[in-house]
């Protein structure tokens, strides 16, 4: 019995292989390999503790936006949290930037992953309160 168990075990563990293997190296009719989007992005989205806002980041020059979303649908919005590329044109690329939560529900930390600058970035419901800055 124990034998019949780990023989089917290491077919299992096999058969598993040999189809995430395919999965990862299928390529279009065209021969061209398709892109895998978790890897390489420009948009991410991401929740904050108030489950009507989420914070969009554009992670190749740190642009980002408040989004509000609503039920009835009267109350929807997106509006920048900063207005200027946190990097300059020429430097842009995918998932340069991410963003973290911090323990403060309006405060994340927005990092750049190439040198390792940091911004700190509210947003609040009142746009006077809304803004990125860098951390020194």
């Amino acid at each position: 019995m124990k034998t019949t168990t780990t023989i089917m075990a290491i077919l299992l563990i096999s058969l598993t292989s040999i189809i995430f293997s395919q999965i990862e190296n299928y390529e279009t009719p065209d021969d061209e390999p398709i892109i895998n989007t978790q890897t390489i992005v420009n948009y991410k989205l991401y929740p904050t503790n108030n489950k009507w806002i989420f914070i969009k980041l554009n992670t190749q020059n740190g642009l980002l936006w408040q989004v509000k979303i609503d039920i009835d649908g009267n109350n929807r919005f997106e509006t920048n949290l900063n207005s200027l590329s946190l990097v300059n044109k020429e430097n842009e690329e995918n998932n340069r930037f991410t963003l973290y939560p911090t323990t403060n529900i309006y405060t994340f930390i927005v990092m750049d992953q190439i040198n390792g600058n940091l911004w700190q970035v509210h947003w609040s419901e009142y746009p006077e309160e809304r803004y990125v800055i860098p951390i020194e």
